[in-house]
């Protein structure tokens, strides 16, 4: 298909879209969300259409001004077809990135699983900086932080911890630190200066909502414990820890990190929601293979990705074979954007290369 017959059809699409919004039935709010959302994705194609469309048009009007037998005429003529060819051109390449295909997760909060990986207490230690440099990083984005569940050792280190992180975009700013994180540098116990080498995985989920999963309160298998500390040492007096199993898929979570029951019963099925809903939606992924190949990474937890290297300052992500020499900042939060932008630049960039 030309792009200017797929250009027609967005327009024909996006007529028809007004003409639903504006006969759709109040009394049906998620149909009129859907559909109102739909409108809103389409505009800013719809305008830049429009434009490119004028633009032609003015060209065709050049024609006769360039055929002039005024030379001053025809030299203007000449300098404003180059200026809207120019625009044509860059109008396109933005329309390009636009009609690149959304994953409609991208503007949901998510959940961030940082786990303690190989390495002993200092895997537990580097888990610690992880968390605090997503924390650092959500700050810095006006982005709000719960957490969920923390399990920590006793000596600053962290086993596991759950956060969900809500605001505008996170999910898409965050769906590429899913992976095995490894960190190089010497212990603080290391009386012989040798540099040791430890991982953290992290798992980065859509947070779901009700609309995402329909949970039913049959298939789950709801289990009471008393919560417990670093060390194993009981920190509640009373059963208020929840762990929830989902039956049909065997997916569980919990929670203590609250002191009332219901509390951690209610972050407990947050949590459990979102890893069914990504499930489902890795399933799709991986159906979809071809698409897959051409993705920055699998999201895959197991899969190493970047590396921390301390005695050299620098940071190295695999996928992309970047390095930056700022190992404190991004630790800080206030250079992993560099890495995020560079991340989905490269997977707009694959993506691109498969738009017609």
């Amino acid at each position: 298909m030309s792009l200017d017959k797929k250009f027609q059809q967005i327009l024909q699409n996006y007529k028809e879209m007004e003409n639903k919004l504006s006969k759709v039935n109040f009394d049906n709010p998620k149909q009129f969300a859907q559909i109102s959302k739909e409108f809103s994705d389409l505009t800013p194609i719809a305008n830049k259409i429009n434009k490119i469309i004028k633009f032609k048009s003015e060209l065709d009007d050049l024609s006769e001004l360039i055929d002039s037998d005024d030379e001053e005429m025809r030299e203007e003529a000449k300098i404003e077809k180059n200026n809207l060819l120019s625009e044509i051109l860059k109008l396109e390449e933005e329309l390009k990135i636009l009609l690149i295909p959304k994953d409609d997760s991208d503007e949901k909060n998510a959940i961030i699983e940082v786990r303690a990986g190989t390495g002993g207490e200092e895997a537990a230690l580097f888990a610690a900086d992880l968390f605090r440099m997503y924390t650092k990083y959500s700050e810095l984005n006006n982005w709000t932080y719960e957490i969920m569940d923390i399990s920590e050792t006793d000596h600053d280190g962290i086993k596991e911890v759950i956060i969900n992180v809500s605001g505008k975009n996170v999910f898409g700013r965050l769906k590429f630190e899913s992976g095995t994180h490894r960190v190089q540098r010497v212990p603080e116990t290391e009386s012989g200066g040798r540099i040791h080498t430890s991982a953290a995985t992290i798992a980065v989920l859509p947070e779901a909502t009700n609309v995402d999963v329909d949970i039913n309160e049959k298939d789950l298998r709801v289990d009471i414990f008393r919560a417990s500390g670093p060390g194993g040492q009981s920190v509640n007096t009373t059963d208020s820890a929840v762990r929830i199993t989902h039956i049909p898929t065997g997916i569980i979570s919990q929670c203590q990190d609250e002191k009332s029951q219901h509390k951690n019963k209610a972050k407990a099925l947050t949590v459990l929601r979102s890893r069914i809903f990504e499930a489902e939606r890795m399933k799709k992924e991986q159906e979809r293979a071809e698409e897959r190949k051409n993705q920055v990474g699998t999201g895959d937890r197991s899969e190493r990705i970047r590396t921390y290297n301390y005695p050299q300052g620098r940071v190295t992500d695999h996928r992309i074979s970047l390095t930056l020499y700022k190992l404190e900042q991004i630790l800080k939060g206030e250079a992993l954007n560099e890495l995020i932008d560079a991340l989905l630049a490269e997977d707009n960039a694959k993506k691109l290369s498969m738009v017609d």
